[in-house]
């Protein structure tokens, strides 16, 4: 389960994550992820925590109340799962598409920790670490 203080709840909040913020789509849903930087004079979110936070979009295109609640519960208990991963002052907004609904969790994972690598969030943690011998 994700904690409450990691979630984002306001509609500005969102609203600035999903406008300002970069995004990259995938097969089954869409990240949008805006950084936070104290030096820049860039937007800063209307609460602080210790780390990132997460908002979830799952429109009705994705089913019916049981599904969508069932994506939601997935997508939440991924994002528990790589809040670790991410640097603090991020807001992450994940949209989900309605092929999330038949996409198993371990896809979906694959697709939030991709669509994060490549917007450059994540660290790439699959690449081999070379050791230096001489």
């Amino acid at each position: 389960m994700l904690p409450e203080p990691y979630r984002l709840h306001r509609r500005t909040d969102f609203s600035r994550t999903v406008r300002q913020g970069r995004r990259i789509g995938k097969r089954d849903l869409v990240v949008h992820v805006l950084l936070h930087d104290d030096q820049s004079g860039g937007p800063q979110p209307s609460i602080r925590v210790g780390g990132p936070r997460f908002g979830l979009i799952v429109s009705k295109a994705v089913g019916n109340a049981v599904v969508r609640h069932r994506v939601a519960r997935r997508l939440r208990h991924i994002c528990a799962a790589v809040a670790a991963e991410l640097p603090d002052g991020t807001d992450i907004v994940l949209r989900a598409l309605p092929g999330a609904a038949a996409a198993s969790s371990a896809d979906l994972e694959r697709q939030i920790r991709g669509g994060l690598r490549k917007l450059g969030t994540l660290a790439d943690t699959a690449a081999p670490t070379e050791s230096s011998e001489s």
